[in-house]
């Protein structure tokens, strides 16, 4: 029997292979595809607003009569239309246009417009917005509807996948959506079935409850929420089952070197690093992979916990490999392992991006040959020419840096290719119980709990960016009595395509 997931996006009207191709960048290739890519949020074009009551940074719907459109030559060449009301005037701005669009906002042309205020040269403007010429009337207040708005790729607008989309329900009356819910579920949360909810979130009905869509708080949008969370839930407790089916190596240590390492710390244990240790060390002396996360705030000790795990293994006879997302963590690691470890006698391979050449071949051969008993790097550790003579653990700080596929493309460098690692994943990030049950549903948990004795605890604050000011003066003053402070940016280098601060530009504002 025919699905959706077998119609090819390019059944509907409109849809070329060059659309089709800008489609799939967005994870688009059949109707279902199309059914499951949801609006995000939704805008509210059910009245139109006076254009003398608007203030900049406002979203509305304006509707009026072309004054004129002009081409304005400047540092860039735009088609500027100005439209007016009863009320007063609006400025449509162009940046890129045709000449049949000029033509087509000649004077006297009615123009219904939506879009985001911004100041501009000649008032205020709305730039590039979804316009509509000699528009219908708008329907009655208790006919209006939400307008939906969806995730994008270069090349496709707002307007083509609504319609694309407008499209792809007509398909739902002949190809309805299997549930895999049972109905007495779905009665026991008072949940719409699954045809029922994708229809509305694309097409909410009159009446609906307009405050519960733009939450996200609707019937409709919980019972998609609840099918998302429960297939990552499934697909990681199969990805578990899988790697479960596999062997390990147990890991019963023969050496003294775990007695040693606990004596050269100049501090105990805590109560709760020696509980976690001891999930640990019974978990590494099964013949099932371990897969275990440890959560705890940065101080907490999570890394001496790695280290005695990684000691547990080695007393084996086997090998490490500990992971970190970035050149400063995995250095970081790299330094504290090897003050720690190699006083007892444990050779370590430093592994990442930065290392070249002929000291990248030694540490290669040291991996590859056994000698080095853990290798500690970035995502260099994954690499083809990354071969290990025994590896039984990895340790991943960090993991959601990562994601699931790379961290499990280590296993597949495991002892002679067939028998699984041990998995021991850490993240200083605190994630409530429930959450980590399903986010992370192929792992174990253990949490460590208390901090060191004398360790003040971790102080997260959000500011808004109109106190950027208050907090470069803070780091300033914490610098001039000799702290040190981190800032850390989402960009190196400025970018058009994203909105946020550079490291770069940022070195130079604070310099």
């Amino acid at each position: 029997m025919t699905s959706l997931d077998d119609i090819p996006v390019t059944q509907l009207k409109g849809v070329g292979s060059a659309l089709a191709e800008k489609l799939a960048k967005l994870g688009i290739h059949s109707i279902q595809d199309l059914l499951f890519h949801l609006p995000y949020r939704y805008e509210d074009r059910t009245r139109v607003v006076p254009m003398g009551s608007l203030r900049i940074g406002d979203i509305a719907v304006v509707e009026g009569e072309v004054m004129k459109a002009d081409l304005v030559m400047g540092r860039r060449r735009s088609l500027q239309v100005t439209l007016r009301d009863d009320s007063g005037f609006l400025v449509m701005r162009f940046f890129h246009f045709n000449a049949a669009q000029k033509n087509q906002l000649a004077e006297g042309t009615r123009v219904r417009c939506f879009g985001e205020v911004r100041p501009g040269r000649a008032g205020y403007e709305f730039y590039h917005p979804e316009y509509q010429t000699n528009p219908p009337a708008m329907p009655p207040a208790d006919q209006a509807t939400l307008t939906p708005v969806y995730p994008l790729t270069e090349g496709i607008q707002q307007p083509r996948v609504r319609a694309l989309c407008q499209q792809a329900l007509t398909y739902l009356d002949r190809y309805p959506i299997k549930d895999w819910l049972p109905p007495a579920l779905l009665a026991d949360y008072q949940l719409p079935g699954i045809t029922e909810a994708v229809r509305l979130v694309h097409l909410p009905p009159a009446g609906a409850p307009v405050h519960l869509l733009v939450e996200g708080k609707h019937p409709a949008q919980q019972r998609l929420v609840m099918e998302e969370l429960l297939a990552h839930q499934l697909s990681l407790l199969q990805v578990r089952e899988q790697i479960q089916a596999r062997e390990a190596l147990p890991l019963l240590p023969a050496g003294d070197r775990v007695e040693r390492f606990l004596e050269q710390l100049p501090f105990s244990l805590t109560g709760a690093q020696r509980h976690v240790m001891a999930d640990i060390r019974q978990d590494l002396s099964q013949p099932v992979p371990m897969l275990r996360l440890v959560q705890g705030d940065v101080g907490s000790g999570k890394t001496v916990v790695a280290a005695l795990s990684a000691l547990q293994a080695i007393e084996a006879g086997a090998q490490v490999a500990l992971m970190a997302p970035t050149e400063i963590l995995a250095e970081q690691h790299y330094q504290n392992f090897r003050n720690w470890l190699e006083p007892l006698g444990v050779e370590l391979a430093w592994l990442s991006g930065k290392v070249k050449g002929k000291a990248r071949q030694a540490a290669l051969s040291a991996v590859a040959e056994g000698r080095a008993q853990i290798a500690i790097g970035t995502h260099a550790l994954f690499q083809d020419d990354v071969v290990f003579q025994r590896l039984a653990l990895v340790i991943v700080d960090e993991q959601h840096r990562f994601g699931v596929h790379q961290r499990l493309a280590l296993r597949e460098k495991g002892v002679g290719g067939t028998l699984a690692p041990h998995q021991l994943i850490m993240t200083a990030t605190p994630i409530p119980r429930t959450l980590a049950m399903s986010a992370y549903a192929d792992l174990d948990t253990s949490v460590i709990d208390e901090l060191p004795p004398g360790r003040k605890p971790i102080e997260t604050i959000v500011l808004p960016d109109s106190r950027r000011d208050d907090i470069i003066e803070r780091v300033r003053k914490a610098c001039g009595e000799g702290r040190q402070a981190y800032w850390v940016c989402t960009l190196i280098e400025e970018s058009e395509a994203l909105q946020c601060q550079a490291a770069e530009v940022t070195a130079q504002e604070l310099d």
